[in-house]
């Protein structure tokens, strides 16, 4: 849907099978970095295989939540997301996400994206109604800021599309550097 929204209608959308574990004493913009860009070698060689899509731009892009040097799990249990919430309550934490971008020709291109937020203090209520709604599943930190999490967000310095998962501006800017034909459909408008 981001892609979408910058005007990018992806040929095919794959999940790239990398363990997400954080290594020991990884440090978040690290794992970050790492992980997108096993992503791109994960997916490269998938495409390598695919006569159709051999030659195509690959993205791949990981998000990490950290408070300090902790990193926060992409929570896939409630007790993780229970603890994530409390853990982020009335605190500031990061939210790094790294693009790494594959060209036709297979040129690694990559950046790193850090947005800082701070969430209200929640109570338990807050906390067992926001696990109730189920958006927190397999999001870094235990949440979805595009979601009911956005009313947790006291402030935000950077990009809100890296905290939902893709900065967009970043993402464009690497592709178009590339040569990738970005077009925005208020580009294609006619002035009389």
């Amino acid at each position: 849907a981001l892609l979408n929204q910058a005007g990018i209608e992806p040929d095919a959308l794959r999940p790239a099978d990398v363990d997400e574990t954080p290594r020991r004493g990884e440090l978040p913009r690290a794992c970050a970095n790492r992980l997108a860009r096993a992503k791109a070698d994960a997916a490269l060689k998938s495409v390598q295989l695919d006569d159709d899509l051999r030659g195509s731009f690959i993205i791949a892009a990981d998000t990490v939540v950290a408070v300090g040097r902790r990193i926060l799990p992409k929570a896939n249990l409630v007790d993780e997301a229970a603890q994530c919430l409390r853990l982020l309550s009335g605190r500031n934490h990061r939210v790094y996400t790294a693009i790494c971008v594959v060209t036709p020709r297979e040129a690694f291109r990559q950046r790193l994206v850090e947005t800082r937020v701070r969430f209200k203090r929640l109570s338990e209520d807050d906390i067992q109604a926001y696990i109730g709604s189920g958006e927190w599943r397999g999001k870094a930190g235990g949440y979805a800021v595009q979601g009911i999490a956005g009313s947790f967000v006291v402030k935000m310095v950077g990009s809100y599309t890296n905290v939902v998962g893709l900065p967009l501006y970043e993402t464009v800017t690497l592709l178009g550097g590339e040569g990738f034909p970005i077009r925005h459909g208020w580009l294609n408008a006619v002035a009389v």
